[in-house]
């Protein structure tokens, strides 16, 4: 690699211009794009990709583009934000909306795509808004070919390429051709990745000196030098115009580097071979290999330790469905370099879930939960009151009204959940989604043993329908000496949970509480403690590996007993959080000051807090009113009791 004047400390490293858009991928593999039946929406567009999976890699990414006033804008900037890229420069069109890109996979060597991008928000980005001052805070700038396809875009890329140039800033191209993009196929052959066009070379060529590093595939070098069906000379006719460093994508190949002359023939060039991986999808490939390979290069890499990484992110990304969702994390890419990785991504365990865990995430240093998710207690009290249990519904609102109250009176923001069943609870389940609350549901069926799932008989199908944001929360009552036959039996279920959350995308919580009966009289905390822990450890051991444990308050060794078992077998794991069981609230209090070890994150309670309120509330002896203040007092003196022992602990 020459020696590039790439400037450090400015505040962004990589600076991305471009496509952005929202991509729908066919949910149905094998299926032509016109039997598809659903699409998962992700963040698309060939510049966000990149700026979102450098960001993923920890490099200060920004982005520069336009996206329509609306809901698919606003998800856009939503996802670059939380992933740590800047969208202080992506301009908000009142008139246009958000391009779209529909994408299937037929099969190995088929990704029919289409482009909805008619007047879309992108494709307006404005040159008048370029801000000269944010690109002289980037050490490099990414273009991407398709905001070269039109006067417009072409005019706000020329606009940042000459301020990238008066301030030192490393310009670089990812050449990424399209063809219909650039009005030469039809609207339906999206996925067509070369036609000969005189008058594109063209263009390209009239801004090719622009730029210090080139990044394309074979065809796309061929596009750019204008020799179809000879890429030598068409790199021939590059490097006759341009100075820069050459990067030539080899798919399944790997990838060489050009510096100087071009070489006689192209393995003569520096290569760095591919990795060899099962192919599902290859949409977004190039997008990896980009953020990869500029990750290196702006740590200072030379190119082969750039390119390794480069060819390890497309290697991974073509093992996924999605392009920037697929996108690995720096923890993805140690596990795959350290020689323990299955050769196919797709069947390594361990990469599958640091793909889960280690790309950011909501942070919960602490968690209140208000637990009324109980269907059969909700059940009896109304049973008991006389009360028609069609009132349920409305209880459950009020109670999420009551978090509510205590969020505001304590600044519980990012701090307070809600765990509430979909029987009773779904209109309060959509009160309370989108507060940025943590929420829980549960899937289990109640006082099940062995563990029975409720209402259906297909749980992924019911998480389908589930927002993401909200936690899978299952129960099971067990104990590590029941009999063989139940034991199993409770396993195969919670493995059936354990893959239908692996392939939703939900966090999983596990409660676990140890029957009674199956504790010895003598010493039952303590022997509580223990099938607690050996439980935890034999779920470990299976392979289980859920983000939350929520587990009955247990002694400091306990506490500690479990946090070196996350440690040996979860470091990811979110922690663990205190169950009620129906304790008197100053029992409950009581026993927070035993749990101060780290791993135990807060409580999630329920009847303790609500059994009494509700009760009067169903047999209509309080309003709505006294029932809330009742239910958010006792809310409130808990969540006082939990501070009060971090406090003491910090003391």
């Amino acid at each position: 690699m020459p020696m590039m004047n790439i400037p450090d400390d400015r505040p962004y490293d990589l600076a991305c211009l471009g496509r952005l858009a929202v991509d729908l991928y066919a949910q149905q593999f094998g299926a032509r794009l016109e039997d598809v039946a659903s699409f998962a929406k992700y963040l698309g567009g060939s510049s966000a990709n990149i700026a979102f999976g450098a960001a993923r890699l920890g490099l200060r990414t920004a982005m520069i583009s336009r996206v329509g006033d609306e809901q698919m804008g606003r998800f856009l900037l939503e996802t670059l934000q939380r992933e740590g890229c800047d969208v202080s420069q992506v301009q908000v069109d009142p008139h246009r909306l958000t391009a779209l890109a529909l994408l299937g996979l037929k099969d190995r060597d088929t990704f029919p795509l289409i482009f909805y991008r008619e007047n879309c928000a992108d494709m307006a980005l404005d040159a008048a808004q370029i801000d000269a001052r944010f690109i002289a805070q980037c050490r490099a700038l990414l273009v991407t070919g398709t905001h070269l396809s039109t006067p417009g875009v072409r005019a706000a890329s020329v606009a940042a390429l000459d301020y990238a140039q008066a301030h030192g800033v490393l310009r670089v191209l990812d050449i990424d051709y399209r063809p219909v993009l650039w009005g030469l196929t039809p609207r339906g052959d999206g996925e067509n990745r070369f036609v000969a066009n005189a008058d594109v070379t063209r263009q390209l060529q009239g801004l090719l000196p622009r730029f210090d590093l080139l990044i394309g595939t074979e065809e796309e070098f061929l596009i750019a030098g204008g020799v179809p069906g000879d890429l030598l000379a068409s790199l021939r006719a590059v490097r006759a115009i341009t100075g820069a460093g050459l990067v030539v994508k080899l798919g399944p190949r790997g990838c060489c580097y050009i510096d100087g002359e071009v070489p006689g023939r192209l393995d003569e060039a520096m290569t760095v071979p591919g990795e060899a991986v099962e192919v599902l999808n290859v949409l977004g490939a190039g997008d990896a290999f980009a953020a990869g390979l500029l990750s290196g290069l702006l740590r200072h890499q030379d190119f082969s330790q750039a390119a390794r990484i480069a060819n390890a992110c497309g290697a991974i990304v073509v093992s996924r469905h999605a392009c920037a969702p697929a996108m690995p994390t720096q923890a993805e890419l140690h596990h795959w370099f350290s020689g323990r990785c299955r050769a196919n991504p797709g069947e390594d365990d361990t990469l599958s879930h640091l793909h889960r865990v280690s790309v950011k995430r909501p942070e919960w240093d602490a968690l209140c939960v208000l637990a009324f998710d109980h269907r059969a207690q909700f059940f009896e009290l109304a049973r008991q009151a006389g009360a028609d249990s069609a009132r349920l519904p409305d209880l459950k609102k009020l109670l999420v009204r009551a978090a509510e109250s205590v969020e505001s009176s304590h600044r519980l923001q990012g701090r307070v959940g809600v765990l509430i069943d979909e029987k009773y609870g779904l209109d309060a389940l959509a009160s309370a989604t989108g507060r940025g609350w943590w929420i829980g549901r549960p899937v289990e069926h109640p006082l099940s043993r062995p563990l029975v799932f409720d209402g259906t008989a297909s749980l992924g199908s019911q998480l389908a329908r589930w927002p993401r944001e909200h936690t899978v929360k299952c129960l099971i009552y067990t104990h590590p000496d029941e009999a063989y036959g139940l034991r199993l039996a409770q396993e195969s279920r919670l493995r059936e949970l354990w893959e239908a959350t692996r392939i939703s995308g939900h966090e999983l919580l596990l409660e676990v509480i140890t029957p009674p009966s199956t504790l010895p009289v003598p010493g039952t905390v303590a022997a509580r403690d223990a099938a607690i822990l050996r439980t935890v450890k034999r779920f470990y051991n299976l392979g289980f590996k859920p983000e939350w444990w929520k587990l009955a308050p247990m002694a400091p060794a306990g506490w500690q007993a479990l946090a070196d078992l996350i440690q040996q077998h979860d470091p990811y794991c979110r922690g663990a959080v205190i169950l009620g069981l129906n304790q008197p609230l100053a029992d409950l209090a009581a026993s927070f000051a035993q749990a101060r070890n780290p791993i135990v994150k807060g409580f999630m309670v329920g009847r303790t807090l609500w059994a009494a309120p509700a009760a009067q509330w169903l047999a209509q002896e309080i309003d709505d009113d006294a029932l809330i203040r009742g239910v958010a007092g006792n809310f409130a003196a808990l969540t006082d009791a939990w501070f009060e022992r971090h406090a003491a602990e910090v003391a």
